[in-house]
């Protein structure tokens, strides 16, 4: 149910939202509940996602056409009740980049250190032996 929420969502935001600043929504992640009755979708932006500000202005665009999405999606679903339509912003994207720059700058450091020659007359043994 998940998926197919996802790819009419991403269908419905293409061709019925007016919104330009929705254009560069994609939707990352949806999560349903058991009972269908709520959905956590998770978006990120293909341009301006550096910027909180921008960010804090599509996800209240979000919020306040997700009404509309719902009502668009019901029909497509053939479900009883169509599921409310939670958005927040996926972070994990962010996440997964600040780890894989940590590593790389460990593996550089590490990389750098055994490199580095030793200084002549440095001993490395006991009592300079």
């Amino acid at each position: 149910m998940a998926e197919l929420l996802r790819a009419y969502l991403a269908e419905l935001m293409r061709r019925e939202v007016d919104d330009p600043r929705l254009a560069a929504v994609v939707i990352t992640t949806v999560e349903v509940t058991d009972d269908l009755m709520s959905a956590r979708i998770g978006v990120r932006l293909l341009v301006g996602d550096e910027d909180p500000k921008i960010r804090a202005v599509v996800m209240k665009s979000l919020a306040k056409g997700a009404g509309r999405l719902r009502r668009l999606i019901a029909p497509r679903l053939e479900l009883r009740r169509s599921p409310e339509l939670r958005f927040h912003y996926d972070a994990g994207h962010d996440a997964s980049r600040r780890v894989e720059e940590l590593l790389h700058e460990i593996k550089s450091e590490g990389s750098a250190m055994a490199d580095e020659p030793n200084e002549p007359g440095e001993s490395h043994g006991k009592d300079g032996a």
